[in-house]
Parts: structure tokens; C-alpha cells; sequence
């Protein structure tokens, strides 16, 4: 499932989805990374869960960050993939 597929998805059953605007691995330089980072994070502040499309079953580093960020603010994480 792709993203907006997901997005898609999730919105017809009455969520509120903050997605992802752009990776921040795929920012142009430290500074930038560092802010979208941030607004990840931010924006999990504001969810009431976190649902990871970990596709393939992957999951990569900054968002093993973000889930550990989720589990410590008590936020339930939900995965596409198990």
C-alpha cells in the first residue's frame, strides 16, 4: 500500500491524518533536516496515534526515532505491515 492509498484509506474512516510532508533524509542540507525532523515530532505531539507504513516490512532509523518518541509520549502505534 502506498502512502496516499493509506491516506486515503484512514480519512474514509473519519481520521484526521498528519502525514509525512517530505523525509527529512531527502532534505538539502543539516539545517532543514533537523527542522523537518522536528516537525515530525511536533506533529506527533498533536496525533492521538501513530500508524507506521512500514511497507516491506521496512522501518528506517529517523522513523524507529519517531516511534520511540510515540511510545514515550504514550501514543499508540499501529503498523500497515506486521
Amino acid at each position: 500500500m502506498r502512502l496516499d492509498e493509506a491516506n486515503y484509506r484512514l480519512t474514509l474512516e473519519g481520521a484526521i491524518v498528519l502525514s509525512v510532508g517530505f523525509h527529512p533524509h531527502a532534505a538539502p542540507d543539516p539545517g532543514a533536516k533537523a527542522a523537518l525532523a522536528e516537525l515530525h515530532l511536533r506533529k506527533i505531539d498533536l496525533a492521538d496515534r501513530v500508524h507506521v507504513l512500514n511497507v516491506g516490512g521496512y522501518i528506517g532509523g529517523s522513523t524507529r526515532a519517531e516511534i520511540a518518541y510515540a511510545t514515550a509520549q504514550g501514543k499508540p502505534i499501529t503498523y500497515l505491515e506486521t
